[in-house]
Formats: C-alpha cells, sequence, structure tokens
C-alpha cells in the first residue's frame, strides 16, 4: 500500500471539529469524502489529532493509504479543487508505510490570538479581549505550566482519555501591533486544554492572582477550579513535530 501524508489549512468556523461523527459537519469527514470521490476507494484518513469545534488550523497532518500510486502534484490539485474554500491542502507527500500522523508525532504547537483592536480583519480569528494585558506578568505565570504535570484540571470533564499527563515544552506570549499572542507547544494536548489554560492566565492577570493560583488548580485535579474557556475562534492548530 501507499502512503500519503497531507499538510492541512482550514478555517473551522463551520465545523463541528476536525473529527468524523454523526450528524455533523467536520473538516475529517470532507477531506475524506473528496478523497474517496477522486481516487474511487474508500480511505481511511488519519489526522496528528483532534481540534474542537470552531478550531483553525495552519498546519494540522494527516495520512491516508490506497493501492494507488498518486501523481502527488495532480492529486493535490484535484483534491483542493473539490474541496470548499475553507479547506486548502498546502503539501502532499509519500511517506514510509509505517508512518502514522498521529502516534509519530512528537510535538504539537498552538497559536491563541488576542485582539487589541477592534479590525474586520482580525475579529473573526481572535478574541476580543478588553483586559489589561501585562506581557511580562503573563509570561511568568506561562512558566509555571512548563513540564509534566498532570492537567486533569484543564481538560474538559467528559474527556474519554484517562492519561492527562502531558509535557508542556514552550509557553510565551509575543505582543503585535493588532494582536497579542500565545504560543503553546506539548507533546500533547487534552480535549480543550490550550483555551483552558488561556482563559486561567487571563482570569489571573485581572485578579491579580500569583503562581501559587495556578499550582492550587493543578493540585485540585478538578475542572472547576480553572478559569472559563476562552472562544474557539482565536485558537489555532499551528504546527506538529515528527
Amino acid at each position: 500500500m501507499n502512503n500519503y501524508r497531507i499538510i492541512i489549512q482550514y478555517d473551522g468556523s463551520n465545523y463541528a471539529g476536525w473529527q468524523e461523527q454523526e450528524n455533523a459537519n467536520t473538516v475529517q469527514e470532507t477531506i475524506k469524502n473528496s478523497i474517496n470521490t477522486i481516487l474511487r476507494e474508500d480511505v481511511n484518513l488519519i489526522g496528528s489529532g483532534r481540534t474542537d469545534a470552531g478550531v483553525h488550523a495552519l498546519g494540522q497532518v494527516a495520512n491516508f493509504k490506497t493501492r494507488h500510486e498518486l501523481d502527488i502534484y495532480k492529486f493535490q490539485h484535484s483534491l483542493n479543487s473539490v474541496l470548499p474554500d475553507d479547506i486548502s491542502i498546502r503539501k502532499t507527500d509519500t511517506v514510509d508505510e509505517s508512518f502514522h500522523s498521529r502516534f509519530d508525532a512528537k510535538k504539537r504547537s498552538y497559536f491563541y490570538f488576542l485582539g487589541k483592536n477592534k479590525s474586520p480583519f482580525f475579529y473573526p480569528y481572535s478574541f476580543q479581549y478588553r483586559g489589561k494585558i501585562e506581557i511580562e506578568l503573563l509570561n511568568n505565570l506561562s512558566n509555571t505550566f512548563i513540564g509534566e504535570k498532570d492537567f486533569t484540571s484543564f481538560s474538559k470533564k467528559n474527556s474519554e482519555t484517562k492519561n492527562k499527563s502531558c509535557i508542556i515544552y514552550h509557553a510565551r506570549w509575543r505582543e503585535t501591533n493588532d494582536l497579542f499572542i500565545f504560543l503553546i507547544q506539548a507533546n500533547r494536548f487534552l480535549h480543550g486544554m490550550v483555551r483552558t489554560i488561556t482563559g486561567t492566565l487571563l482570569r489571573a492577570i485581572e485578579k491579580d492572582l500569583g503562581e501559587d493560583y495556578i499550582d492550587e488548580i493543578f493540585s485540585k485535579k478538578d475542572r472547576e477550579a480553572a478559569a472559563e474557556s476562552v472562544p474557539a475562534n482565536g485558537l489555532f492548530l499551528y504546527k506538529v513535530s515528527y
């Protein structure tokens, strides 16, 4: 069997997330159905990980196997031609038959965008936060998330994942003319984890709370201890590293 990897960008606004599910429009199903139409073959499209409803991607990775040997340039052009405008295949390449986009991934990186000013261009893709932002304080608090920890308090209660341990490698904020940008990188992320971490950091600076507040949330292992999640429209899966 031939194994092909695709790098995908999508606007998640009109989708119930990445993962295929009943009675819902999803990114995975949309791409899979388009591939099936082109190849006239029922393929299994494997994503590097799930993104929630309304979350976007700049570098989602997926792979599929087929009995066909593809002209990857022609195939990518054909696939983009039949996909809706809010999904784009940015790259297609051949990989070893053993490659698995989810299990072989080493690191995953996300951006979260906070809008500083009203902008018709950034509004749909950022959280229009009106609280006071102190980059230095946010970065100091973000450092408390780095390392291997149990993120039970930062994942949705209905998560099916039993192992809640994740390793955060990087968590840093920076400022541009229009946005505050949070970049976080880990070996894995739990359901709702990035949005809950972001919301908790914003609550911490709103209430003038320090590192002890974050440490206490970790120790409670209870989603109710953390803050409300920020909206999905500001979150982007940036990159998956292998």
